[in-house]
């Protein structure tokens, strides 16, 4: 089933429901992090911070930006945090947002879009292998600085 989202660019007041639905879905609540994302990204041309409405209703967030040269890699576009409330889930809203980040991320001549998972997030993990996201050329590490 498919339902008519509307997407638009977030506002401020459209940050509680984005806190409440990743508190929801992470079991953190961070409002202070949404703050600040809201305050770097919530206005650039090249980082779509985009919110999915369904008959006016708040339905989910996506938010990316060009990143460049990181190691080499060319500029891309990065999705780093998207959530859909679960009554809205399998009804193409993920899909509309990402294909709309997609489209600014075009728009701002890069040619790659990325994301970072944890291999433990089967629900992200299947929406974007079903957007056609595979492995790419990069490795992510990491240190546990508490073990360090």
């Amino acid at each position: 089933m498919t339902t008519s989202a509307t997407l638009r660019p977030a506002r401020r007041e459209d940050l509680s429901s984005v806190i409440v639905l990743d508190a929801a879905n992470t079991g953190l609540s961070k409002p202070d992090y949404w703050e600040d994302a809201y305050a770097r990204y919530g206005e650039s041309p090249d980082a779509p911070f985009l919110i999915a409405e369904v008959e006016g209703q708040f339905a989910g967030f996506l938010i990316g930006e060009v990143r460049a040269w990181e190691f080499g890699s060319p500029p891309c576009g990065w999705v780093f945090a998207l959530g859909v409330l679960p009554e809205f889930r399998t009804q193409g809203i993920g899909t509309a947002l990402f294909e709309a980040a997609c489209a600014a991320f075009r728009e701002s001549g890069v040619a790659q879009v990325r994301t970072m998972l944890n291999r433990d997030d089967p629900l992200n993990m299947a929406f974007f292998r079903s957007q056609g996201m595979m492995a790419g050329p990069f490795l992510q590490l990491e240190l546990d600085l508490e073990e360090a």
